[in-house]
């Protein structure tokens, strides 16, 4: 199997284009194509009009952040944001120029002198950043810069990310398998699989109008199910599978063909015992299960007749027990593909 196969992408200038997937997707691969650390079989990068390709991975003028953070533990943090300077041989004026703005770009003002065992692992991360835009690279390349780090910190350093991208103008292609992330940060993302692409689109898009039923599992939570189409009128069409029916506005799928759907647990509402369902709205019957209270939100189960389990997420855990009615707002079901 190929670890980056058939792939095209544009990334605009100044934008923040994130690589998402699961592990084994090939999108660090990809990262490293763009560094100069993997080679092409086949196609070309360029950045603008320049084929940058065919030069080695110094003359790419990129900056590179690691995983691991890669700083240098024999250097102070202000040797270790220079190294990339000095090794340009930039004038030795202009070096502590640029490392003053640089750390003081990443909060980390007064810190040169330090040492890396000196300062904590979110630190460590901003020194590695500080040296990757010390160079004023053309393209910064982050490869799951905040997964060795706690979750608080995490959600911390992926703002400070984005904040000098943003005030840099800097363009940057991230990767990360953590979807929040990716949703919370990026102008654009681009789902893998295996490989390829599955879609590229703004965060909004990707998680509402997901394009294949792997986007729509792998980014977020949603309850995917496959039936046949068995009536249509206009883009409202009605999906029938052997716990019923769902009713779904989309363009794609006619009578009798197999379709996926898709329908996100925060869009479907728990009615209660003789409660109508909104207007224009249509309804599943089922059986209330399992019920996890995680403080802010109440994720529920709810088992329709055939067995399949219906995922819901609220503010406040459920009334009813036993027999319960499931209503959504068919405008919410996204046809993701065809069926199973």
């Amino acid at each position: 199997m190929r670890a980056v196969d058939d792939v095209s992408l544009g990334v605009r200038d100044g934008e923040f284009f994130t690589l998402l997937g699961p592990s084994g997707c090939g999108k660090t691969t990809l990262l490293r194509m763009v560094a100069g650390f993997c080679a092409l079989d086949a196609g070309r990068i360029l950045f603008g009009a320049t084929r940058i390709d065919t030069l080695p991975p110094h003359r790419r003028n990129t900056g590179m952040v690691f995983q691991n953070y890669a700083v240098f533990p024999h250097l102070t943090v202000g040797d270790n944001v220079a190294y990339g300077l000095r090794a340009r041989k930039v004038r030795a004026d202009e070096v502590r120029a640029r490392v003053a703005r640089a750390l003081e770009l990443v909060q980390l003002a007064g810190y040169a002198e330090r040492w890396p065992h000196q300062i904590s692992g979110g630190q460590l991360q901003r020194v590695a950043i500080a040296r990757a835009v010390a160079i004023e690279p053309d393209v910064l390349l982050l490869d799951e810069p905040l997964s060795n780090l706690d979750a608080k910190l995490r959600v911390e350093m992926r703002g400070e990310i984005r904040r000098l991208q943003q005030l840099l103008g800097i363009t940057v292609l991230y990767v990360t398998h953590d979807q929040e992330e990716a949703l919370a940060i990026s102008d654009r993302v681009a789902v893998m699989r295996a490989g390829r692409v599955e879609q590229v689109a703004a965060p909004g898009a990707i998680y509402a109008r997901p394009a294949t039923p792997f986007v729509a599992s792998f980014v977020g939570t949603t309850n995917l199910i496959a039936g046949t189409v068995t009536a249509r009128a206009g883009e409202a069409i009605e999906v029938a599978f052997a716990g019923g029916a769902i009713h779904a506005i989309g363009r794609a799928g006619g009578p009798g063909e197999a379709v996926t759907v898709s329908l996100r647990p925060e869009a479907l509402r728990m009615l209660g015992a003789g409660e109508p369902p909104p207007a224009g709205w249509a309804t599943l019957a089922g059986t209330l299960g399992v019920v996890e209270f995680l403080g802010p939100i109440t994720r529920f189960i709810v088992t329709l007749g055939d067995g399949t389990a219906l995922h819901l997420m609220a503010l406040a855990p459920p009334a009813a027990a036993g027999d319960v009615t499931v209503a959504y707002d068919p405008r919410s079901v996204v046809v993701v593909g065809e069926g199973a």
